[in-house]
């Protein structure tokens, strides 16, 4: 075969696959999962409870099928409901993020902020993702109207944690919680809420935007009996049959998403060790909005007793 027709079939079909590939990721973007799991975190006798994990929504104005979808999400009755962070994506988001979340701010609800909370996204290569991480963050662009969410919050009766403790009751279990701010922006302040947990709590519980591996170290430590996070989008481009190829933070690969334990290695009932639930979330970044093998979600985690 001549080289130049070779070379422009081979192009072309290169060309379509790419472009059947992206309509694909763009279509898988829009599946919203719900995913469930229950957790031994409960003494012997508690009736079980419901906690509905979100994370990562990164709502833009135009995105009407994500707010219904998560609007959707209050008939599942939640008894708590975790936020941990990265709600924004626009200069205007915070409005449409308190409608869609709607119903649910009814219920009581805990929340921590991740750093598109408190910057405007930027287009960002995907590709860096897969490169070592520089450490440069992105703090140059104009800040969100973090606050008013915040505000907006905690006004409906959430706990919102940056680098506090805090406590709540639901039905007839207590927590003590423990939040911090967004480890990626290296805002967490690991000092303000060390300690051993309280262990006259029914349920001692942590929570962070993003899982790296000296907070859940830390939390661990301190006898806490899980913690919940989220910014990895699972990877949000995974190879099927392989998984995750990056994380964003230092936890691997194969933790990007699901619940597992801290240390990877322990075992319930070890100490200094924790369940560690990883939401894959339910949104991308503004400007690629793909997802391959890994489909957005929110978790209902059904709290039951220990063995």
């Amino acid at each position: 075969m001549p080289l130049l027709p070779f070379l422009g079939r081979t192009l072309g079909t290169g060309l379509a696959a790419g472009a059947a590939l992206a309509t694909y990721a763009a279509w898988e973007a829009r599946q919203y999962t719900l995913r469930e799991v229950s957790v031994p975190l409960l003494p012997a006798g508690h009736r079980p409870l419901r906690v509905l994990h979100l994370s990562d929504i990164h709502m833009a104005p135009d995105q009407r099928a994500k707010r219904e979808w998560l609007r959707g999400l209050a008939d599942l009755e939640p008894d708590l409901v975790v936020d941990t962070g990265d709600n924004l994506a626009h200069m205007r988001s915070v409005p449409f993020v308190l409608d869609a979340l709607g119903p649910l701010l009814a219920r009581p609800g805990i929340s921590v902020f991740g750093s598109n909370d408190y910057f405007s996204p930027g287009w960002r290569n995907p590709a860096r993702y897969l490169l070592p991480d520089t450490g440069h963050r992105n703090t140059h662009t104009p800040q969100l109207p973090w606050r008013d969410l915040r505000r907006g919050l905690v006004d409906a009766g959430w706990v919102h944690l940056s680098n506090e403790l805090g406590s709540l009751t639901v039905g007839d279990t207590t927590f003590a919680l423990a939040g911090i701010d967004d480890p990626h922006l290296d805002y967490d302040d690991l000092t303000a809420v060390a300690g051993p947990a309280d262990p006259t709590a029914d349920v001692r519980l942590a929570i962070t935007h993003a899982p790296y591996l000296r907070v859940l170290d830390r939390f661990a430590a301190d006898g806490y009996d899980a913690v919940l996070a989220g910014h990895t989008h699972g990877g949000q481009v995974c190879l099927p049959g392989y998984g995750a190829l990056t994380t964003n933070c230092d936890i691997e690969p194969a933790r990007a998403k699901g619940l597992h334990r801290h240390p990877a290695d322990s075992r319930p009932g070890d100490p200094g060790s924790a369940w560690l639930h990883v939401s894959a979330g339910i949104g991308t970044n503004p400007y690629v909005r793909f997802r391959v093998a890994c489909r957005p979600e929110a978790t209902l985690l059904t709290l039951v007793p220990r063995a």
